[in-house]
């Protein structure tokens, strides 16, 4: 891709620095705490019409089940290398087990993941089908969720556990996706620590003092209440949102238009690294969040951990459905990236 005449020589003068601290990931850690979900994706072939009712008889093929919401982002850092503590809810159900399974093959520490016995494992069940030599489409979807707040003991009982962990890790990530699982006690608990990343879709005010905000655009103007169609806009935006939350920065994430890092004294705008080959944008969002997080505890700046966010949303947007990337991944784009400059 062709990049500007301004950043192309920022970009190549951070390689070196960029490269030393993909070769570290695996020395952050990091407590992560959000609302889990478990992506389901079930496909089989249309063998007719039910005589029941007016719907198609699915012969069941396969069933694939993969972290979703929060937990996608607490997976995203695992795949990157980086030692995971695991904090939020399941059901007392199998989705719940399932997710408990795929963190412990991963190797994420999953001692703050409790049992909520009142409501479900949030679970987004993808059904599709397919006829004999056609493309398989998605038929419907369901979620299986609980509009309830966890009970007061509950939320107590993460607040204290994040509390106990903050010490022992490198920064504090609050993945919110409106399931319930950060509750004042739990935000207030996870922003006692220095380092305090949130990733949220709405109401960015409860988190004020967070270190650093990642919305993306849609996210970043329903928080300011208007809509961003200018250059003077956007800064303005930056600013209002630097106010809005108490943060140190703001990363707001606008798609094929790259994204714009704001902080107290400076704005940066980093194009983005792919334009072409965009697949599926879901969860890259987490993506971005894990790189730029561990670039943070490694003592990059918000403007190098911003690239490597960026440079991982451009390998995760290439693969369908919700992905992760890994290190030698991020390092392959990244020479090619500057081989093309």
């Amino acid at each position: 891709m062709t990049l500007d005449a301004t950043f192309a020589p920022q970009l190549q003068a951070a390689a070196t620095r960029l490269h030393q601290l993909l070769d570290r990931f695996c020395q952050s850690h990091v407590l992560v705490v959000g609302d889990l979900t478990l992506d389901e994706f079930l496909t089989g072939q249309v063998e007719r019409v039910s005589r029941e009712a007016p719907v198609l008889i699915l012969r069941h093929e396969t069933t694939r089940q993969i972290p979703g919401g929060g937990a996608n982002a607490i997976y995203n850092f695992a795949r990157l290398g980086a030692q995971v503590k695991a904090v939020g809810l399941i059901g007392k159900d199998d989705q719940g087990q399932v997710i408990r399974h795929i963190f412990t093959a991963a190797r994420i520490d999953t001692a703050g993941i409790f049992v909520d016995p009142d409501r479900p494992t949030v679970t987004k069940t993808r059904i599709s089908g397919h006829a004999r030599q056609s493309v398989t489409q998605q038929i419907v979807r369901v979620d299986r969720k609980s509009d309830d707040l966890p009970d007061a003991n509950l939320q107590l009982q993460l607040a204290n556990y994040i509390r106990q962990q903050s010490h022992t890790v490198d920064a504090v990530i609050c993945s919110d996706y409106g399931d319930g699982t950060l509750t004042s006690p739990v935000i207030e608990a996870a922003l006692s620590h220095d380092w305090a990343i949130v990733d949220t879709q709405k109401d960015l005010h409860r988190f004020k003092g967070a270190t650093l905000f990642t919305p993306n655009l849609p996210e970043a103007e329903h928080a300011i209440g208007y809509r961003i169609t200018s250059p003077q806009l956007l800064s303005q935006a930056g600013q209002d949102l630097l106010n809005l939350t108490g943060a140190k920065a703001i990363l707001i994430t606008r798609g094929e238009q790259g994204m714009s890092l704001f902080d107290r004294r400076s704005e940066s705008h980093i194009p983005a690294f792919n334009r072409t080959d965009v697949f599926d944008v879901t969860g890259a969002g987490d993506t971005v969040v894990a790189a730029l997080t561990l670039g943070l505890t490694l003592g990059a700046s918000f403007w190098e951990a911003a690239i490597l966010g960026n440079l991982a949303a451009s390998i995760v947007v290439r693969k369908f459905g919700t992905a992760t990337t890994t290190i030698e991944e991020m390092k392959a784009a990244l020479d090619a990236l500057l081989d093309a400059l």
